[in-house]
């Protein structure tokens, strides 16, 4: 069985672990948020404020197997959203687990400002 070094020339050159550049432990890709930071709820963050439409599927909930939400993007942490209806003042508190996608009428940020909270890679 080989040892460290022979699994990192079976795992592909660049970084240590065999990573190539542009993978975890990189610091950017292509100029968009570094690989470890570009998980959804960090996108969320950084379009805290703007109006999203949430599309999210209930498996096994036969009253509701899928629903829509949209609101404006008010909090998002790595297994919940929270957004507001501007027309309701409701509150949704929406869990990742479900989340299908979201759409956006305005321009995406996904650019780090120095504001995005860093978590180690999954």
């Amino acid at each position: 069985m080989p040892g460290m070094q022979g699994m990192q020339g079976m795992m592909g050159g660049g970084m240590p672990g065999g990573f190539p550049s542009g993978f975890p432990g990189s610091s950017q890709m292509n100029g968009q948020l570094p690989v470890e930071q570009s998980y959804i709820e960090n996108i969320l963050r950084l379009n805290r404020g703007k109006v999203g439409t949430f599309y999210m599927t209930f498996d096994g909930n036969p009253k509701w197997p899928a629903k829509i939400f949209k609101g404006v993007i008010e909090a998002a942490g790595r297994d919940h959203i929270i957004i507001s209806d501007p027309e309701t003042k409701k509150r949704y508190l929406l869990l990742m687990v479900y989340l299908d996608y979201v759409t956006f009428d305005e321009e995406i940020d996904y650019f780090d400002q120095g504001q995005m909270a860093t978590y180690s890679p999954r």
